[in-house]
């Protein structure tokens, strides 16, 4: 399918997991892509294997980086059909009562506030029909123990999308994904080893239905549905892609 041809795509956490197959995706459905991530050199890696592609570092909660970023886009595509907020980061799993501050805080700063600046700077550029969508949690709708300033973030996030979509009706759709456990970086952040020990894996895939985990491919697929003219009278919407999870 050739669904993005002529289109400018934004994906921050580019560099790897969901947002790597995410740029991949729309490089491959015709679109030119910038991969913004913290990881610069994850990032240039990523755009130097698409056709159309260039890399860009960014803190997405710092502001100023939000606006350059746009800017960039902008100036080498001119314009951005499609902002993919995908950037996020869980904590190491805990007790909220035992949190530092400045680590809930932070929950808040790169899960919700990336995406208010996003839309902020990228809206004035983007066209009749345009995309925003973003990476939430099924824990922002099913919280669970251990996690629950990042699974509140993301619950922010959906409430965020959905009064967005209002906002930005009917020019710009606005859209998110909940993604259920998946293993990519996540782990790492979540539970300080990146391979989940094998009870753990099997006790997180005993609670999906599907009978596994989400893949980068799953979310990617998803991403590029909600951007195109299939989704075309789909916004506010906050699509769980859990392999069922939400059910049990």
């Amino acid at each position: 399918m050739n669904r993005f041809i002529d289109k400018s795509v934004v994906v921050t956490g580019g560099a790897s997991g969901f947002g790597k197959a995410i740029a991949e995706k729309f490089a491959g459905e015709g679109a030119s892509v910038v991969v913004a991530d913290l990881d610069f050199d994850g990032a240039q890696a990523v755009a130097e294997a698409l056709p159309d592609a260039l890399a860009f570092k960014i803190d997405v909660a710092d502001e100023a980086m939000n606006q350059a970023l746009v800017a960039r886009a902008v100036d080498a595509f001119g314009k951005i059909d499609v902002y993919c907020a995908n950037a996020g980061v869980p904590h190491l799993a805990q007790p909220m009562v035992s949190m530092d501050v400045a680590d809930f805080d932070r929950m808040f700063a790169i899960n919700v506030r990336s995406v208010f600046l996003a839309a902020k700077y990228a809206v004035p550029h983007m066209p009749q029909g345009s995309s925003l969508i973003s990476t939430a949690s099924i824990g922002g709708k099913r919280p669970r123990p251990g996690l629950t300033p990042y699974n509140a973030s993301k619950g922010a996030l959906i409430t965020l999308t959905r009064g967005l979509a209002a906002e930005l009706a009917p020019k710009i759709r606005v859209n998110c994904l909940c993604p259920v456990s998946s293993a990519t970086g996540f782990d790492l952040n979540a539970t300080g080893v990146a391979e989940l020990p094998e009870d753990m894996d099997a006790a997180v895939v005993g609670g999906i239905p599907m009978g596994r985990r989400a893949s980068p491919d799953d979310v990617a697929g998803a991403y590029a549905f909600l951007a195109s003219t299939d989704a075309a009278f789909l916004t506010g919407v906050c699509l769980d892609v859990d392999g069922g999870r939400s059910i049990q």
